[in-house]
């Protein structure tokens, strides 16, 4: 273990010591833009932590690794700390490598609550305390619902708040051509009501509503489990949402049943879909949403998370060519507010260290935010930050979901044993969009369910 543990340190350690403001990014106060004030507050309150050293695991590698750093040089100008910063391959497998073998980084950043709830069970994490979890509560779009995926049960068995919300993911978003919709006169709809008149009134038009594709290789399926995810958080509580990812609520509870049949309306409606029923488990999910793009549309809506438009044709401006809404909750549920399905990454300290307990309070400041928000695929819920530091509006638009969201739940596939979430489940979307009953699907995946030991 102990040389597992050296040789990925070894191959991935980022020195990211004797940092100067001349490798900063952003020269602090030159854009007003950026929260200097926090910098420089946080800066004065952490002088004396020069010749520390601090090490950080975490999942991003390449270009995330490079913003990821970008950030990191703030903390390190701004202390006189020696960061060093690795990650591996199998980042799951090798922090628990870390950690049982008594040689575990100060900060481990993970986007599994589950594994990181496993390690404090374990007492490899150190609390945070209850006023840092308040103070998400009160700081954060949904804040509850962050609090609730930073607090695990610790060796002693009580509760405790363990990991610091920081970057996250979107998923409840439906893509469009604003140029489509202009000419059919069609507008944004509100209500998941709404949209199923939209979605009726294309067809009166003459056009094919949905491109949705489910294909993706070995893991075919996937982008079925996103919209029965997306429907339960608005047919059912937080609570039943989180019990029937641990099985709680049976995966054939009437609950999820209908979640799936309300996916059918969309997925099994061979006037809804571009290339009819069958080609929704057949088509890849990388090439569904080009019919949006193709003359005359094939299609006028496609549903996927915020990473999509890396499969747009190329050359297509988003906010002119393509835009996207917020999937719309029921008018029938009020009192579900406005859910949201994502993902994101937590930050925990395994080796406590002054060092370490400084690093989670820079990440409290806008400024440990704002620098990744200017330059690319960062999200955030922390409604602290000015926003007019997002690097585009497709941005600024996906944060502003997040910080009105009222409920964040993580996506529920990746929180469900593997041979579920990444197995029956998938298995199971397929064969109810071929044809199969959304009780019998729903059964079949209970089964397998059943059988885990």
């Amino acid at each position: 273990m102990k040389k597992s543990f050296l040789m990925g340190v070894a191959m991935a350690a980022l020195m990211a010591g004797a940092v100067s403001a001349a490798d900063l990014k952003f020269p602090p106060g030159a854009d007003t833009k950026f929260d200097w004030k926090s910098y420089d507050e946080f800066k004065a309150a952490h002088a004396d932590l020069k010749g520390e050293t601090i090490t950080i695991f975490g999942p991003w590698r390449g270009e995330d690794e490079a913003l990821f750093t970008s950030v990191l040089n703030y903390f390190t100008e701004a202390t006189g700390v020696t960061a060093k910063y690795s990650s591996s391959e199998n980042y799951e497998q090798q922090i628990v490598i870390d950690t049982q073998a008594g040689s575990p980084p100060n900060i481990a950043i993970l986007p599994q609550p589950g594994l990181l709830a496993n390690l404090a069970s374990k007492g490899y994490l150190t609390s945070l305390g209850d006023d840092l979890g308040k103070w998400v509560k009160d700081n954060y779009g949904a804040g509850d619902s962050w609090v609730s995926y930073g607090t695990y049960k610790g060796k002693d068995g009580k509760d405790g708040f363990y990991a610091f919300p920081y970057k996250a993911d979107l998923k409840s978003l439906v893509w469009y051509s604003p140029e489509n919709f202009e000419e059919a006169g069609y507008k944004v709809p509100a209500t998941m009501e709404d949209l199923m008149k939209l979605t009726d009134q294309i067809v009166k038009d003459g056009g094919v509503p949905w491109c949705i594709g489910l294909g993706s290789g070995g893991a075919t399926g996937w982008p079925a489990t996103d919209w029965v995810e997306d429907l339960m958080l608005r047919t059912v509580s937080p609570k039943d949402y989180d019990d029937w990812t641990t099985n709680e609520l049976k995966f054939n509870d009437p609950k999820v049943v209908n979640a799936i049949e309300e996916f059918g309306k969309f997925a099994k409606n061979p006037k809804y879909v571009d290339g009819g029923v069958a080609a929704v488990a057949s088509t890849d999910f990388r090439d569904s949403p080009k019919g949006l793009f193709a003359v005359p549309p094939k299609c006028y809506l496609h549903k996927q998370a915020s990473f999509i438009p890396s499969f747009f044709p190329q050359g297509t401006k988003l906010g002119q060519d393509a835009d996207f809404f917020y999937f719309p909750p029921y008018a029938s549920h009020p009192e579900l507010g406005k859910p949201v399905l994502g993902a994101g990454t937590l930050a925990a300290i395994t080796k406590d260290s002054k060092s370490a307990r400084a690093f989670i309070a820079f990440l409290q400041t806008p400024i440990a935010q704002e620098i990744w928000m200017a330059q690319s695929g960062f999200l955030t819920p922390y409604k602290g930050v000015n926003t007019a530091t997002y690097a585009n509006d497709q941005l600024r638009k996906e944060g502003e979901i997040l910080t009105t969201a009222t409920t964040f739940r993580f996506d529920g596939s990746d929180l469900m044993p593997g041979k579920i979430g990444a197995g029956a489940f998938w298995t199971g979307m397929v064969d109810f969009v071929g044809g199969k009953s959304a009780q019998a699907s729903a059964d079949d995946i209970q089964k397998a369910w059943d059988g885990i030991k």
